[in-house]
């Protein structure tokens, strides 16, 4: 019979009953995972009751508790579960059974993934991810053998976000050598496309095209920095558009050797400047390959959007500090790309050892030297450091990013922090335009260049267009050419 919740006034089902009346499932949860200090008897522990006169949280003991809520094992306080076991040991016999090899032990094998899903400082989140769908069938699968310990074995799993989680794990636990997580996705994703493709010669040419041009440059990437989501969604685009060219080929009875420069021409006209684009990497390697006849390319077109002005800039920097809407990481990512014009891929990739504390001054690095954080920023900033969001699971305990991700050892996804960033109304590529424009209005291209991370080129380029009068500085040290006791007075780039 569903009655009055006695603390959130909500009706419902009573899922159990306590001093001060009848607790709904939601509060009876809310209320089993506070815990402190009791201001009754001054004991840590934890505090599910309410002091009644001024209904502060108090243990179980001073609240007089009928129900005990300490595990039948471990004696921890808590959530109770099947055969009245907390959620620690819950977590601990539900994968001691699914990694079970068949001998009744866990598989030696993965062992190191049972100690660190057992070390959660979380628990609920891993039990919670135990019981989503496919999950426990690939764990058994690993611990039986008839899922291989390899990438290639995952890139044929045919649950894609769960098999791509349980491998950043396994790569976390050293299970599986690292390799970018992008490169990851595009070749899972690439298995699962030449498979849909229904002529043969048409895959032979792809798998080709993206085993020896495709992932040969992205891998080129990732030896020295990781891989953008941003260039592994374009190198599946080419991939997509090759095979369109293809197919489009073969609906006028053509191949790609007896395509003629009429019949591209033709094609031309009939797509979009992002297909021709994208076309172009795929036309040059069958060239270059002896696949296709010489033929001539159309120009690559390019698009910029339309930059902020400098008062609708500083507009939305007031608005995001001061009525503190949105998630904290979004407010944070926001307010460093309209200041110092980063890129959200960049953004991700900070960790907290480039955000420096010299005295009473927060500096920021993004290239040499760091770069200072306005106060009424600083105060932001270090509050959002000691409450960094996805830090309580098995995937990032200890993550030294300055935006953890819910993936092991991985920052937040770039699309999904600049979609956050997009919902506070700012558009990222406009704000960093605006930005930058700013900064070299007020300094010279090549300190902004070396302080912010970008290329010289680029800021020169943006120099000469915002008619600034700084590209021809040289920087460096200006100090080392003044002889001593020269009359000229060096001034600070703030």
């Amino acid at each position: 019979m569903k009655r009055t919740c006695t603390r959130c006034r909500r009706l419902s089902y009573p899922a159990g009953w306590w001093p001060d009346g009848p607790v709904c499932r939601t509060c009876v949860d809310r209320g089993l995972r506070l815990r402190g200090t009791c201001p009754a008897c001054s004991q840590s522990r934890l505090l599910p009751g309410l002091r009644p006169d001024d209904g502060e949280p108090i243990c179980s003991t001073c609240a007089g508790f009928k129900p005990c809520y300490r595990c039948s094992r471990c004696g921890e306080e808590g959530k109770l579960h099947a055969r009245r076991l907390c959620t620690g040991c819950t977590l601990t016999d539900r994968l001691t059974e699914l990694l079970d090899d068949g001998t009744g032990q866990i598989h030696p094998t993965l062992l190191p993934l049972f100690h660190s899903l057992t070390s959660m400082e979380n628990p609920l989140t891993g039990l919670t991810w135990l019981y989503k769908k496919y999950n426990p069938d690939m764990l058994r699968g690993l611990a039986d053998g008839s899922i291989e310990l390899t990438h290639e074995a995952f890139h044929q799993l045919p649950h894609g976000r769960a098999a791509s989680h349980l491998r950043e794990l396994l790569m976390a636990c050293g299970l599986l050598p690292k390799l970018d997580k992008q490169i990851c996705l595009l070749e899972r994703w690439l298995v699962h496309h030449l498979d849909a493709i229904t002529d043969p010669d048409h895959a032979q040419v792809i798998r080709r095209f993206a085993t020896w041009e495709i992932l040969p440059r992205l891998r080129r990437i990732a030896e020295t920095k990781p891989v953008k989501p941003s260039s592994r969604s374009y190198a599946g685009q080419q991939i997509i558009y090759a095979t369109r060219f293809l197919t489009w080929l073969a609906g006028r009875d053509l191949t790609l050797a007896a395509c003629r420069q009429a019949h591209l021409d033709a094609w031309v006209t009939e797509h979009t400047a992002d297909e021709r684009n994208g076309l172009r990497v795929f036309l040059q390697w069958s060239q270059r390959n002896k696949l296709a006849l010489p033929l001539k390319l159309m120009p690559h077109t390019g698009r910029r959007a339309a930059p902020l002005t400098s008062h609708q800039r500083l507009a939305l920097l007031g608005e995001i500090l001061m009525d503190q809407i949105g998630p904290p990481h979004a407010r944070v990512a926001a307010i460093l790309l309209l200041l110092y014009a980063q890129p959200v891929s960049r953004l991700v990739r900070l960790t907290l050892a480039d955000v420096i504390r010299d005295g009473e001054q927060v500096l920021i690095r993004f290239g040499t030297p760091p770069s200072p954080v306005p106060e009424l920023f600083a105060t932001t900033l270090l509050g959002y450091l000691a409450n960094r969001s996805n830090m309580r699971t098995a995937t990032n305990p200890a993550s030294t990013w300055l935006f953890p991700g819910r993936r092991a050892g991985e920052p937040l996804r770039p699309e999904w922090l600049a979609k956050q960033i997009r919902q506070l109304g700012i558009s990222t590529l406009p704000a960093r335009g605006a930005a930058l424009r700013q900064h070299i209005q007020d300094s010279p291209a090549p300190i902004i260049a070396d302080a912010l991370g970008f290329h010289p080129v680029t800021t020169a380029k943006l120099a000469a267009e915002t008619g600034a009068s700084y590209n021809r500085y040289a920087p460096g040290d200006h100090t080392q050419s003044l002889l001593p006791g020269h009359p000229a007075e060096l001034t600070t780039v703030e």
